[in-house]
This record gives structure tokens, sequence and C-alpha cells, in this order.
């Protein structure tokens, strides 16, 4: 691990919701959530810290957020006025590095190392940046600042919100010890739960592995799982992240209860895809997908090679994915998966229009 980078992971607090509170004072002090409405099938998309109380996150769907908070205000998104918020965000961090990964309309990677601002002060910074968003945008930040963006990342959600957390080179081993392997990036629910059925229930356990154990358990990804455990991240910051599939979706606000009226979607989602790839100079692609999601919330995702968007295919895949379910559909999603050589593979749109 190189101690000479200095990295700042800035994460705006409950984002759209900031927005909404920030334009709309008289709901700061209540429980807020941006999403669709429960009769639409909509989902939470962020929340307050007063909804958060009761259990309400992003992602849940909206009809669940309202039993657990039935106080619960739920408003639809406004993406003009949350792009206008990020641009002026990301002016900000501009004023500090060029080198910054946009993630999200809320979130970004800074490289600061040599920087002159603050007497080169990584921590200092990180304080300004954050004091400048809450004074000149109008929404408060977290951040966390580390010598790698793993460590950054987790840092900046340490002292949320409004606050930062700084993990020190020196610092990273004792650190990485005892933090959970859910902490690990690209270590999600299912993952966690097998490591921890085979004993493994922090980093320290993991450390306690050869790389060669490592990868007969769990294979390429025992390289990345022996590296995080050890607070190690190579990565560069990136100010230009290639992007690697275009996609559409719709959920339906009743479920689909068949193959056939799920061919009767396909065609406007093959449409809405279409103009979408339109949008973006028609990129070429080499391969197509046909994503479902079933009434009871398991998924699936069926791909084949493909250079056009051949309504005959689709349905191919769109057969096979509903076959492995054979069960009601809320969500149907078509895309497409673009060559490396496309002049579309380059930063990923952060202002494309529609919920998380």
């Amino acid at each position: 691990m190189s101690t000479q980078r200095k990295i700042i992971h800035i994460d705006c607090d409950c984002f759209f919701a900031a927005v909404e509170m920030r334009d709309n004072p008289a709901w700061r002090d209540i429980p807020l959530a941006v999403g669709g409405q429960p009769g639409q099938r909509g989902v939470i998309a962020t929340c307050n810290y007063e909804a958060r109380r009761y259990g309400v996150h992003s992602a849940m769907p909206s009809s669940l957020a309202l039993r657990r908070c039935p106080a619960l205000l739920i408003v639809p998104p406004d993406f003009a006025r949350y792009k206008q918020a990020s641009l002026a965000v990301q002016a900000i961090y501009h004023r500090y590095s060029e080198l910054v990964e946009p993630l999200s309309l809320d979130e970004a990677y800074l490289d600061v190392s040599g920087q002159p601002h603050c007497h080169g002060s990584a921590s200092l910074m990180a304080a300004e940046i954050r004091a400048a968003i809450r004074d000149e945008v109008g929404i408060t930040a977290s951040a966390g600042i580390a010598p790698n963006k793993f460590l950054a990342k987790i840092a900046s959600d340490w002292n949320k919100p409004d606050g930062q957390w700084l993990i020190r080179p020196q610092d990273v081993a004792a650190f990485v010890e005892t933090l959970p392997v859910e902490k690990i990036w690209g270590v999600g629910a299912v993952t966690a739960a097998k490591l921890k059925a085979q004993g493994l229930h922090s980093c320290g356990d993991l450390q306690r592995l050869p790389l060669l154990e490592m990868l007969q358990r769990f294979g390429k990804f025992g390289k990345t799982l022996y590296d995080l455990s050890r607070g190690i991240d190579h990565r560069a910051v990136e100010p230009s992240r290639e992007r690697k599939s275009v996609s559409v979706e719709e959920t339906y606000p009743r479920d689909l209860p068949d193959l056939a009226s799920c061919e009767a979607e396909l065609e406007p989602l093959l449409a809405r895809l279409a103009q979408r790839l339109q949008r973006i100079g028609s990129p070429p692609f080499r391969g197509l997908n046909v994503k479902i999601k079933f009434a009871d919330f398991s998924q699936t995702t069926v791909e084949l090679a493909g250079q056009t968007l051949a309504a005959d295919v689709f349905r191919q895949l769109l057969h096979t994915g509903f076959a492995r379910g054979n069960k009601p559909v809320r969500l149907l999603g078509v895309g497409v998966r673009l060559r490396e050589d496309s002049p579309a593979a380059q930063q990923l749109p952060l202002f494309e229009e529609g919920l998380p």
C-alpha cells in the first residue's frame, strides 16, 4: 500500500432529501423520503435521518416504509434541482484537485496528494470542502480521509452525518483488524454469510489465511479479500470511468401475471432502449440482456451475444428468464453490453433521470 496517497471520499448526507429540506424548511424536522408512491409500486430513493430512526432506508418499497413510519412524507424526485446541487458540489471539489472521481450525484473520491491547499493537510481540505458545501449549496456532507479509496469510503461513513474521520497510514493495521467482513468492497449479504459460515467474521480472521488458501477457497476474489482485509488497495482515483452497459427498466403498478403479458411490455422497453442509445451516439455493443424481478423480489438476468436490437433475441432471453421463476413479474429490464472500444465507454453519466 502506498503511504504517499491522500484520498478523500466525500458523501453528501441523504442527498435528495437534503435538497428537499433545504428548499422546504418546514420538512426539516419531519420524517421525509424521496421516491415513488406506494400505489405505483414505488421505492424509496433516499430518506432523512428522522425517517431512518423508524427503519426506513433506500431501496425499500414505499408501502413498507409507510407501515414502519405512518407519518412519513414521500415526495417525488426533482432531478433538475438535484443535478444543479451536484454540479455546485463538484465545482467545489475541483478547487482542491483535478483528480476527482464521481461515483454518483452525491459522492466522489478526490486524490489530494501533493496539493498545496491547507499546507497539504487532507483533513483540513476535507473540512474546508464540507464547510463550502454547507455554506454554498446548503446541505451537509461527510468525509473519509485515508491512504486509499477502500479505507476512505469506509471512513466517510464512520462519523455521519456532517462529520469526518481520518485513518492515518500508521493506523491502518489496527483499524482493519476488527473491521467486519461486510465492510469489504465486493462482499454483499450472500458472500458475508458464506464467510461467516467458515468462521470468518472480521478482517482479522481473513488475515490468518495465507494467500494460497484464499485463492483455493474463493478463486480470483481471494486475492481481493487478501489485500483489502489488510487495508491494501492500489486503485487510483480515475476522473473518467468506463461505461460498460446501457439499460432501461420498468417497475409495474400491478404484477405482470404471465409470459404473454411480459412479452406485451417488451416492445415499449426496446423503444426506450433504442432512444437512450441514440442519445449517447448509438455506440457499438456486443451483448444483449433481459432482467426480470419476480413478485417475490427474486430476480434473474439472461445475456446473449448480439450486435443489433433484435426483438426476437430479446424475446428468447425473456422466455429463458421467465422459465427460471415462472411466477408474476414485478419489474422488467432490457439492456446491452458495450464494446470496450465504444466511444460511449467513457465517463458514466451522473444525470440519467430515474430512481436508483
